[in-house]
C-alpha cells in the first residue's frame, strides 16, 4: 500500500500561502508559496512579526487577523510585501485547542475564482433576458408617441415628447443591462496602452466642462498590453468621469492616471483554464471625498451605486469588460492621503510576452 504525504509534505505542495502564527503574532511556519509571496525565504519569516512583514489594507481586516478568535474570510485585499502590491484572498482560522494560535492563507484573487464569475455571469443573464423582451413594447411605445405628438393639440405635444424622452432613456439603460449579461467572448490584441488613455482622456475632456485636470503618470517603458482597445477605452472613460463626479465642488481638482509595471509574482487571473500575469498597472486616483464605506465592498456589484441618480451598472460594466479581457480592477479608499484609487491590471500583449 502506498503511504499517503505527510500533513507537512501536503501544506508544502499548496499553491496558496499557508502561515501558522502564533499568540504573539509572529510567524511559526510557512510554506514555499508564502516565501514566494513575501519575497524572502522562510529562514527570514520565521520568528518574525506577521505584520512586520506585509501589510494588507483595509487596516481594519489586519487588526481583526489579529484579534478575532473566530474564522474570519476577505476577499480584494491588497497585501504589499518586499515592495510589491498584490490583490488576495484571506483566511484566518483559530485553531481550537490552541488559543490564540492562527493558520493564516494567502492567495490570488484571482485563483479559484471561476466558479465566483461564473455565478455572476448567470445572475447577469436573466436581467439581460428580461431587457430583450421589454425592448419591443417600448418600440410601440415610442412609435405611439410620435403618432400622439403629431395628432396632438399644441399644448398637449410636451407630454407626448416627455413620453419619448424617457423611453429613450430607459432603452439606454436596457442596452447597458443587455452588455453586463453579454457573454460574447473578447475579441483582444496587442493594445498601445497609452493611445488608449489618452483617447479616453481627450474624450472625456470634450464632452464635460467640470473635467478638472486630467494628469498623465506614466511609465513609457511599458510594453503592449493584450486587450480589447475600444472596450478598455470604455473602461477608462466610465472610470475618469467618476472621478470627475466625485470631485464636483472641488476646486481645480486633479485626476492622476498613472500606468506603472507591477513585479509581483502573483498577480494573475485564470483564463481559459491557464493562469495568466497581469504586471501592466493602470490607477486612476482622485481627490473627492469617497465612495460611502458601507458601499465599498459592494461597489462592483450592478445596481450598487453611491451616487443619488445613479444607476450603478456603470462599475458592473466596467468589471465585466476587464474580466472578459483576463484583466482585473480593484477600489481602495486612502483617507490618510485623501484619494480614491481604482486599479486595473492587465497581461502583456503575447508577442511582447
Amino acid at each position: 500500500m502506498i503511504e499517503a504525504p505527510s500533513a507537512s509534505d501536503q501544506i508544502a505542495g499548496m499553491v496558496f500561502a499557508v502561515l501558522l502564527v502564533d499568540p504573539d503574532g509572529r510567524v511559526r511556519e510557512a510554506n514555499p508559496a508564502a516565501e514566494e509571496l513575501l519575497g524572502r525565504s522562510v529562514r527570514r519569516i520565521l520568528d518574525e512579526r506577521l505584520f512586520e512583514i506585509m501589510a494588507i489594507r483595509p487596516e481594519r481586516v489586519a487588526e481583526a487577523v489579529l484579534t478575532t478568535e473566530s474564522q474570519l474570510i476577505a476577499r480584494g485585499l491588497t497585501l504589499t510585501a518586499a515592495g510589491n502590491d498584490h490583490i488576495v484572498n484571506l483566511s484566518c482560522s483559530p485553531m481550537h485547542g490552541h488559543t490564540g494560535w492562527k493558520v493564516i492563507t494567502i492567495s490570488d484573487a484571482g485563483q479559484g475564482g471561476n466558479e465566483e464569475e461564473d455565478r455572476e455571469r448567470t445572475e447577469l443573464r436573466a436581467p439581460a433576458v428580461l431587457a430583450h423582451e421589454i425592448k419591443n413594447p417600448l418600440s410601440a411605445i415610442r412609435g405611439a408617441s410620435q403618432l400622439l405628438s403629431r395628432r396632438a393639440a399644441e399644448k398637449d405635444r410636451p407630454l407626448a415628447t416627455m413620453i419619448e424622452t424617457e423611453v429613450d432613456r430607459i432603452a439606454q439603460l436596457i442596452d447597458r443591462m443587455q452588455q453586463l449579461g453579454s457573454s460574447r467572448p473578447a475579441q483582444t490584441g496587442p493594445c498601445n496602452l497609452h493611445e488608449a488613455i489618452r483617447s479616453a482622456m481627450a474624450t472625456v475632456r470634450a464632452g464635460r466642462s467640470d473635467a478638472g485636470e486630467l494628469v498623465e503618470e506614466f511609465d513609457p517603458s511599458l510594453p503592449a498590453v493584450e486587450a480589447d482597445q475600444g472596450a478598455l477605452e470604455q473602461v477608462l472613460i466610465n472610470l475618469m468621469a467618476n472621478a470627475c463626479d466625485a470631485c464636483a465642488g472641488i476646486d481645480a481638482p486633479r485626476i492622476v492616471v498613472r500606468t506603472r509595471f507591477v513585479s509581483g509574482l502573483v498577480f494573475s487571473a485564470i483564463r481559459f483554464g491557464k493562469s495568466v500575469r497581469l504586471p501592466i498597472e493602470i490607477s486612476v486616483i482622485d481627490p473627492g471625498p469617497g465612495i460611502p464605506a458601507e458601499l465599498r465592498d459592494h461597489v462592483f456589484e450592478p445596481f450598487v451605486s453611491g451616487k443619488p441618480h445613479g444607476q450603478g451598472l456603470g462599475l458592473a460594466l466596467v468589471r465585466k469588460l476587464l474580466r472578459d479581457m483576463g484583466g482585473r480592477i480593484s477600489h481602495e479608499r486612502d483617507e490618510r492621503a485623501g484619494y480614491t484609487i481604482f486599479r486595473i491590471n492587465l497581461p502583456v500583449a503575447a508577442k511582447e510576452s
